[in-house]
């Protein structure tokens, strides 16, 4: 739900937007309006619990309440208007796509064939980025990651693993300072790193919903699950590896034995299904290896 902010009626827009994507209860409770010059609130008790009745009328919430400026009058005033009134009605479970966000959504619709997934923040890949997370050159690493969505990167790789870097903090610390910029805001990420420290640290320092790379069986189902719960409880999304306690599936069969037990495991703690991800390691092909 949302409350304070503008007062019910510039409120509105936005708890209509929520109420439409919402699989769960939906509360509102804003101002008594805007304040005045003063830092006071002008609108009356019966014109606060009019407008917000508003919301009930369209079956956009289920609790209503006050914030800043109202008193018991106020929430007198409501009870009356909404008593013996219908209250929204959860919307059905929507049909199962992959969606992420920054600070907009991005839903793998049918029509999407390929997703492009830019990888230039990444220590492992880019020499270039690497030097400057080392340096302590931050701006100019920000700098190359608002470049990749200006060339039509829809997600944003990021990886700081570097034996002689503190991982935890340079993810903290770039994430922040890269969700700064509205462009790059914009896009869902991609949290990458061997060590889940790392992982977890990006997860709690990004908005909207992020893919995880990445999970697998190699350290046996415990761990696996472990950290699946707690990737769950972040709300993202994850790539799982082809990899289990034998190594990395280069045989069909194997890759696919794994990604269906992975899929098993995983789908058994409930997390979605439309949030996994399987990586079959088709680079094995040709690695020079």
């Amino acid at each position: 739900g949302l409350n304070c902010a503008l007062g019910a009626t510039q409120m509105m827009p936005f708890v209509a937007r929520l109420a439409k994507l919402a699989q769960c209860y939906v509360h509102a409770y804003p101002n008594a309006g805007l304040p005045n010059a003063m830092g006071g609130y002008d609108e009356t008790p019966e014109n606060f619990a009019a407008n917000l009745k508003q919301f009930v009328t369209n079956g956009l919430v289920n609790m209503v309440g006050g914030c800043c400026g109202t008193t018991p009058d106020y929430i007198e005033a409501l009870y009356d208007a909404v008593r013996g009134m219908q209250q929204r009605v959860n919307i059905p479970a929507p049909h199962h796509r992959t969606m992420l966000s920054g600070m907009q959504e991005f839903i793998l619709a049918d029509h999407i064939k390929f997703v492009n997934v830019g990888e230039r923040c990444n220590i492992a890949g880019s020499l270039a980025f690497k030097k400057m997370i080392k340096a302590d050159e931050y701006e100019r690493a920000v700098a190359v990651a608002k470049s990749q969505v200006e060339l039509g990167a829809q997600i944003l790789d990021f990886n700081l693993d570097d034996g002689l870097i503190d991982g935890k903090q340079a993810m903290s610390r770039f994430i922040r300072l890269a969700l700064a910029d509205t462009d790059i805001a914009s896009v869902p990420l991609m949290i990458d790193s061997s060590k889940f420290e790392v992982i977890e640290a990006g997860l709690q320092n990004c908005q909207g919903k992020a893919i995880v790379n990445s999970i697998s069986l190699k350290e046996g189902e415990a761990d696996f699950l472990a950290k699946a719960r707690k990737i769950l409880k972040y709300g993202a999304s994850v790539v799982v590896m082809a990899f289990d306690e034998t190594g990395q599936a280069t045989e069909l069969e194997h890759k696919v034995e794994i990604c269906a037990r992975a899929y098993a495991l995983l789908t058994a703690i409930e997390f979605p299904p439309e949030d996994i991800i399987f990586d079959l390691n088709i680079l094995t092909i040709a690695t020079g290896l």
